[in-house]
């Protein structure tokens, strides 16, 4: 038993017992509902032990369940082996929900307590509606998080700074004149923004508040007479202060945002996003709250020509970077020196770092080797770090975040000679992902109508994977943004001209290796005929796929096609900016398929 994790858990349950609760629920977030969390957050990481980005942990007065999609099952079976926590491979048809599972086990008359900061408005809502039905009780103030967690890590306190207008193509009087009038529109007179990201994109405000996402800490209040940035005053400098003020936001303090938003005149009308607001700042409004979508969502996914060209540079450079890691990681293989997945990450994350434009990465280097390729978010460490060697595949998924753009790629090559099964996973795979690059559709198409181009082929040979096949990408923001998204269950979200989204079907054998294989794309216009306008995808990510993996007894001739053209394309745009022993490598990589 892992003793300090239990010691936690045990802790945990005696606050609950002294405060009457009889179950909790620690989410992976944070009070804007994000992915990607900042360490003063991580309270469901320290809880439990398990790492993953995602995954909420339930715990009542005898048992404790974390909750973990199909990316994390693998994963955290390994983590939570040794803790009194069991997993619940969310996604199964046997696996409860969380609000099924408690009112299951608990009797009439308990209480669920949990941290109302945490919690969207309307999760809270309908988890109250399916207590309720069984006589369960739901609070929503309780959070032990500060007496339980002595060294809990301060709230980040990094500088913000401006992000110039020749990389985001519009300044923030714009955007907000853009967001007010929206709102209005929509019969409110103010916004309360919650998301991080929707505030760095509103004020081209950026941080390092959290790792791999350039967001900051902070609310945003916003309307035509008052604009109001609440976030530690520490954090602005005078020059950052000046340039808000030109676009006339003041500053307050993070903490003073609930009592602000309770002393708002009665009538004002302040348009909240339910799924992205906390739910005791929704309890903060009360009568003033107007519960709808936030356009932001939609302004920052569809990028303008500015954003759109750096992009491009960004792809370029990036696609440079990559290849002289895969040039590296080859070279040491063949060669037979010493590798392993850490040396990989090593390896990818330094050459990105070169970049002038280089921010961070947009998220931890993913390198699997063998059988940890098939743990789909899996992240080498100093325990499980494996040596990376002739014999089988190497999936790496890696991006970064520089100030003209965002990346995200993934390439699964074969290090020595593929079997004929490794063969025709990966080409499977790749048929998947070429049918949605030259997917053409009509305006209005969402993800949901497009994934099952990326599946077919795999679902014909009994074969699936369980992620989404892509999800929007940002500006030098979040890798992963709304509201598009291509997946299987509907986010309701159309594609729209300027959006970016990630293409990335795979396919994971447990114990033995994954695939993925991934590009980002942008939504643009295709033609219009009498029947509407139609859209397609133009790829925007630069690097070969791996020659040797194709298995072309299984490929169309428009998908060897495909293939063909790709890396005619990876040639003319990477080729100009690499030496004469890179150019030669490249040439040799993308040579044209044959029958």
């Amino acid at each position: 038993m892992n003793e300090t994790i239990n010691a936690r858990i045990r802790a945990l349950r005696d606050d609950m017992r002294q405060a009457g609760i009889d179950a909790t629920i620690i989410p992976q977030t944070d009070p804007h509902q994000s992915e990607y969390l900042a360490d003063h957050w991580q309270v469901r990481r320290w809880l439990s032990g398990f790492t993953g980005s995602a995954g909420d942990l339930v715990v009542t007065l005898s048992e404790a369940w974390l909750w973990a999609d199909s990316r994390y099952w693998l994963q955290a079976a390994q983590q939570l082996a040794d803790t009194p926590i069991a997993v619940m491979e969310e996604g199964k048809e046997n696996v409860p929900t969380i609000a099924a599972q408690l009112t299951a086990l608990l009797p009439a008359g308990a209480t669920v307590g949990i941290d109302g900061m945490l919690f969207g408005a309307d999760k809270v809502k309908a988890l109250q509606e399916t207590l309720a039905q069984k006589g369960i009780v739901l609070r929503a103030d309780y959070d032990p998080v500060d007496r339980l967690w002595t060294d809990r890590p301060a709230l980040p306190q990094d500088q913000v700074f401006i992000h110039d207008t020749k990389y985001s193509g519009e300044s923030a009087e714009s955007k907000i004149e853009r967001v007010l009038t929206d709102v209005a529109a929509k019969g409110a007179n103010a916004i309360f923004v919650s998301d991080l990201a929707e505030i760095a994109w509103t004020l081209n405000v950026r941080s390092a508040d959290v790792e791999c996402n350039p967001v900051v800490t902070s609310f945003l209040y916003l309307s035509p007479d008052s604009k109001v940035l609440f976030i530690d005053p520490a954090k602005v400098s005078a020059d950052v202060k000046a340039k808000l003020s030109e676009a006339s936001v003041e500053i307050q303090g993070y903490g003073a945002v609930v009592e602000s938003l309770r002393s708002l005149p009665t009538d004002t009308k302040v348009l909240v996003d339910g799924g992205r607001t906390a739910y005791a700042l929704l309890e903060a409004l009360g009568e003033k709250a107007f519960v709808a979508p936030s356009p932001i969502s939609v302004f920052k996914a569809v990028k303008n020509a500015v954003q759109l060209r750096g992009v491009r540079d960004a792809m370029v450079r990036d696609g440079v970077a990559m290849v002289h890691s895969l040039i590296e990681i080859e070279s040491k293989v063949m060669a037979g020196q010493p590798l392993t997945e850490l040396g990989v990450v090593d390896i990818v994350d330094g050459n990105r770092r070169k970049d002038p434009l280089f921010f961070d990465l947009s998220f931890d280097t993913i390198a699997g080797y063998g059988p940890h390729g098939a743990i789909v978010h899996y992240g080498p460490n100093t325990e499980s770090n494996a040596d990376v060697h002739s014999g089988s595949l190497l999936l790496i998924d890696s991006g970064g975040n520089y100030l003209d753009g965002t990346t995200d790629i993934t390439r699964t090559i074969s290090l020595g000679t593929p079997s004929d099964a490794q063969r025709r996973d990966f080409t499977l795979v790749m048929k998947g992902h070429i049918a949605v690059a030259t997917a053409i559709f009509p305006a209005g198409t969402r993800g949901a109508q497009l994934d099952v181009l990326a599946r077919i082929n795999l679902w014909k040979e009994g074969l699936s994977y369980l992620h989404g096949t892509g999800h929007g990408v940002g500006h030098f923001l979040n890798v992963h943004e709304g509201p598009q998204s291509i997946r299987l269950n509907d986010t309701m979200a159309p594609m729209e001209p300027g959006m970016i989204t990630s293409n990335e079907p795979g396919l994971y054998r447990e114990g033995e290796y994954g695939i993925r294989c991934e590009n980002l794309v942008l939504t643009v216009e295709a033609f219009t005929t009498d029947f509407g306008r139609f859209l397609k995808f133009e790829t925007l990510t630069w690097c070969p796929f791996d020659l040797q993996l194709f298995d072309t007894d299984i490929m169309t001739d428009a998908e060897i096609d495909w293939v063909n053209d790709y890396h005619r394309q990876v040639c003319e745009h990477l080729l100009p900016h690499l030496d004469a022993d890179a150019q030669q490598w490249l040439i040799e990589k993308t040579q044209p398929l044959t029958r």
